[in-house]
């Protein structure tokens, strides 16, 4: 005889979701923004179908609609120019440039918004690395200084959160001083704590043109600043320093192939946890859902709930604004 039957938890969708373990909602999702110059300009990236460069006026607009389908964060990249490229990644605290620029207007359109802007040099590097360049090393102490006047530059756009992505050692610490000492106390950091070398960023990297330089006089890789993809308890002593140095919220990146990471963490702190559904994750989906191997719908809202099971507060995606459609239905 058995008594014990757990099939009677699943017999209907209202039971189902009465006993629903965690739910999926427009609340979780940080849209990324790419932004070029130009005005009424909009690119197609051919390998994130759905996903554009847009010039600030086109980007004030997608945040209005974003807004208006419940997605109240966004997280911003620049295009840069080649010309305004160099080894100091100066034109990233240019008070007149893209990035300030596209926060501003974006606060001044949609005030409630949350403003997220990328913290890191590789787009403004003209080696394509997150750092500054010094006789073939990326430097960590310089780039921190280089960082925080970049994340200052930005909270005096009007950003919300400052998000560095560039793991060097120390610079959540560096970050937070200099928005102290700069009036920015209630400016928040989004800290890419645990950002693994990874694969599965190419199509981000062409999107921003921002992949490393293959030439023999410096790394061809991020592998001496981003963790190795074989580790796990070293996510936990990276998480632990930049708690330790004052991060708001802390980021695992990429996704999918580390929600044990994402797991790992929860267990181990009690600050907001933001996990990265990466491009090439969003490029997988759609290249199988294009060619009918997979329900897009589906597909996108089980990826998207499997980062709330594994213990993650926010989502940082691609597809936020599709799937803030297909919630809202």
């Amino acid at each position: 005889m058995i008594y014990s039957r757990n099939r009677r938890l699943r017999v209907s969708d209202s039971m189902r979701g009465l006993v629903r373990e965690c739910s999926l909602s427009v609340n979780d999702f940080v849209m990324p923004v790419f932004v070029m110059e130009g005005e009424n300009k909009q690119e197609a990236i051919s390998s994130m179908p759905g996903i554009f460069r847009r010039s600030i006026d086109l980007t004030v607009k997608e945040c209005k609609e974003l807004f208006s389908l419940g997605v109240k964060a966004v997280n911003l990249y620049m295009k840069v120019s080649e010309n305004l490229k160099d080894n100091t990644g100066k034109e990233a605290w240019n008070k007149n440039g893209l990035m300030q620029n596209t926060i501003k207007a974006i606060k001044d359109a949609v005030p409630d918004m949350i403003v997220m802007p990328d913290v890191a040099l590789d787009p403004y590097s003209i080696y394509g690395h997150d750092g500054i360049i010094e006789n073939g090393k990326i430097v960590n102490d310089a780039t921190n200084d280089a960082l925080a006047k970049m994340a200052v530059s930005q909270a005096e756009a009007g950003a919300d959160i400052v998000a560095p992505s560039d793991m060097m050692d120390g610079r959540v610490m560096i970050i937070r001083e200099a928005l102290e000492e700069s009036g920015f106390q209630d400016v928040g950091i989004l800290s890419y704590a645990a950002k693994y070398a990874s694969s599965f960023y190419g199509p981000f990297r062409s999107a921003l043109d921002s992949a490393p330089k293959d030439t023999m006089e410096i790394p061809k890789d991020k592998k001496t600043y981003q963790m190795d993809f074989h580790n796990s308890r070293e996510a936990l002593n990276e998480v632990f320093k930049d708690v330790e140095e004052g991060a708001d919220i802390i980021m695992i990146k990429p996704g999918l192939p580390y929600l044990d990471i994402v797991s790992k963490v929860r267990e181990a702190i009690d600050l907001p946890i933001a996990v990265y559904n990466v491009s090439g994750e969003y490029a997988m989906l759609k290249a199988a859902a294009q060619n009918g191997w997979l329900d897009n719908d589906k597909a996108i809202i089980e990826s998207l709930t499997c980062f709330k099971r594994a213990g993650a507060d926010m989502i940082f995606t691609y597809a936020a604004k599709e799937a803030a459609m297909i919630l809202n239905q």
